[in-house]
Formats: C-alpha cells, sequence, structure tokens
C-alpha cells in the first residue's frame, strides 16, 4: 500500500492544491469538498446493491446497472456502464466495486482479487496498466463510469441532507 501512496504522491506533487480554494476566497464563497466522501458513499451502495441481487452473469450486473436513474440517463447520453473485459454471458462470481480513492487500485491486487474469488469488478475508471493486469488475472471489468458514478454518490449525499431538513 505504501507503494501506491508514495506513487500517487509523486504524480500529484506539482499540483496547485489550492486553485480551488483560493478562487472562492477570491470570489467570496464558501467551499466545502465532499468529493472522496460521495465516492465513498457509491463504493458502499453498489456493494450492498449488488448483494440484494441474484448476479448470475456480466450481463446480469449490466441490467442491476440500468436499474439505477444515473446509469440510465449516461446510457442515454451514450456513456453509460460498459463491458470493457469479458462478455454478458461470463459468470458474474463475486462482484468486487471499486469507486474510491481517486486513482486505481495498485496493480497487485487483481491475482489476489482473482484467488479470493472475485470474478468481476466493477469500477468507475481504470487506466490501461490496471486494465492489463485485471484483464490478465482474467477477471470481468465493467466501467459504470466516472460522472454518472459521481452523480449518484451526489445524490445518496443530498438525499441524506434532505431528510434532515
Amino acid at each position: 500500500m505504501q507503494e501506491r501512496i508514495s506513487e500517487v504522491g509523486r504524480s500529484v506533487h506539482a499540483a496547485n492544491h489550492y486553485r480551488e480554494i483560493d478562487a472562492a476566497r477570491l470570489l467570496g464563497l464558501n467551499l466545502m469538498n465532499i468529493h472522496t466522501l460521495t465516492d465513498n458513499l457509491v463504493q458502499e451502495f453498489l456493494t450492498d446493491f449488488f448483494k440484494k441481487k441474484k448476479l448470475e452473469t456480466v450481463g446480469d450486473v449490466m441490467d442491476a446497472l440500468s436499474e439505477l436513474p444515473e446509469y440510465q440517463e449516461a446510457k442515454r447520453r451514450a456513456s453509460g456502464p460498459q463491458i470493457t473485459s469479458g462478455r454478458a454471458g461470463n459468470r458474474a462470481g463475486k462482484v468486487y466495486v471499486d469507486m474510491t480513492g481517486g486513482t486505481n487500485p495498485s496493480d497487485k491486487i487483481f491475482q489476489e482479487l482473482s484467488k479470493a474469488g472475485v470474478s468481476t469488478i466493477v469500477g468507475m475508471h481504470l487506466n490501461e496498466k490496471s486494465f492489463a493486469e485485471a484483464k490478465g488475472a482474467f477477471l470481468n471489468i465493467i466501467i459504470a463510469g466516472h460522472i454518472a458514478s459521481d452523480s449518484l454518490g451526489l445524490n445518496l449525499f443530498l438525499d441524506e441532507l434532505e431528510k434532515k431538513g
């Protein structure tokens, strides 16, 4: 894990981390970043959502995603979930949801997931190196989509705010 943390740290070290904060300050706006929090909400929601379903095939996982309005809208805009490795008829097996962290997981995780009985990964996005590693571990891969997944997370968060009045 430390290796991946260091890799991410090196990749964003030169970024202007205060750009949004400075812009909000100049405009006199309040600012709160809830991006990771809402990614975590999506991760938890989809994990629980899939556990309640009888998902025999990768197509069943796709159908389940298609029940959710955020993914329906993404599909309408030609950016819906896609099977990027495997086929709709493949056995879904255990489904692992990866929607959080802002980056791809360590490339070393895919063989371990496969050994642990995971057959399908549902993720927000996956870079080419991670894609190759996951495919090499014979995992089905569904890319749910970044904007649809972010929208789901924000809607889950806003639903909770609405409940509180």
